[in-house]
């Protein structure tokens, strides 16, 4: 009877694990999508701003706004563990510069001459990044032939909507300035969800959000100097309050949380699987808010993304399966 009792225990503790792993994977795949929704968004902002408000002094009002946003629930714990972010300032330095000061600042700069859409495309090849990053800096993750069948099919869905249904074509665009802006902006924003992953596990996610937020901050603050300066300052009214409130809450508080609880879930590669879903965001996006038409070949590749996603982005199966 013991040995009966022991063995309906250890088989019922392996039914229960699986469980709460495919739970947490599917958590972590919501998060990713929410952030991924709300960042499709954020292109159209950055780039509604760029004629009014120029792009170091967007970025920076953007995360004092975020700061304003987040420090209620976050300054409790910044002030419960200032001694060991103190400890770690190195790394949330580094953080801090590659994914709150350079890579919005970068955007915001493309936005100057890249329309969104293109934006988005260019964002959407970031997960290859990521996975490298995540496989090679250190972190150590397993692609697996299943993850990397999934990155090609989506690759290739982006590759031929960039290239107008030609894959191609993409090999023969001239891109523009503000689209090595955002090359630049797409490496620095894989390089930070790699050091996402890495993150000392002591270090509660609000505290390494308000941290990340107020370093990136206070790295922009002579670079926006400079700017009032030479550019002179913008004159607040709707049509600039509004995207920056915007990109300041939810696309800086809102998606940079649900972005680095879902790393912390199931990885930069997983994660960084659904990021593949931008283009489609950004499409659909256009076509509720700009009624832009989608033709064929972006329905094409809308199919080719999302196959990629579903397998490149799988949750655990249940046991016995």
């Amino acid at each position: 009877m013991e040995n009966e009792a022991a063995v309906r225990t250890g088989n019922e503790a392996r039914s229960v694990r699986p469980t709460a792993a495919r739970r947490a994977a599917l958590t972590g795949l919501a998060l990713a999508l929410t952030a991924t929704v709300v960042w499709s968004g954020s292109f159209v902002t950055s780039r509604a701003l760029h004629d009014s408000v120029p792009p170091v002094q967007a970025a920076f009002w953007r995360w004092v706004i975020a700061l304003l946003a987040v420090a209620p629930v976050t300054l409790p714990q910044v002030w419960r563990q200032r001694a060991l972010l103190r400890r770690h300032w190195r790394f949330l330095t580094l953080a801090s510069l590659l994914g709150v000061t350079v890579y919005n600042t970068l955007v915001n700069q493309a936005g100057l001459t890249t329309p969104a859409g293109t934006m988005g495309m260019i964002m959407a090849a970031s997960p290859t990044l990521m996975v490298l990053f995540g496989r090679f800096g250190g972190g150590g993750e397993r692609i697996g032939a299943r993850r990397a069948a999934g990155m090609l099919v989506a690759t290739a869905g982006v590759l031929t909507l960039l290239g107008k249904g030609d894959p191609t074509a993409v090999f023969r665009l001239d891109l523009s300035t503000g689209g090595l802006w955002m090359l630049a902006a797409m490496a620095c924003f894989a390089g930070y969800s790699a050091l996402v992953r890495r993150k000392p596990a002591e270090i509660t996610g609000p505290a390494f959000l308000f941290t990340t937020f107020a370093f990136g901050t206070l790295l922009l603050a002579p670079a926006y100097a400079v700017s009032l300066a030479v550019q002179g300052g913008f004159t607040p009214r709707p049509g600039t309050v509004g995207p920056l409130l915007y990109v300041g809450i939810f696309s800086s508080a809102v998606a940079f949380f649900t972005w680095n609880k879902a790393i912390a879930l199931v990885g930069a590669a997983r994660a960084g699987a659904v990021y593949y879903l931008q283009p489609v965001c950004v499409a659909l996006l256009s076509l509720l808010l700009l009624d832009e038409h989608t033709g064929p070949v972006q329905i094409l590749c809308m199919a080719l993304i999302l196959g990629g996603v579903v397998l490149a982005a799988g949750v655990p199966r249940r046991a016995g399966r």
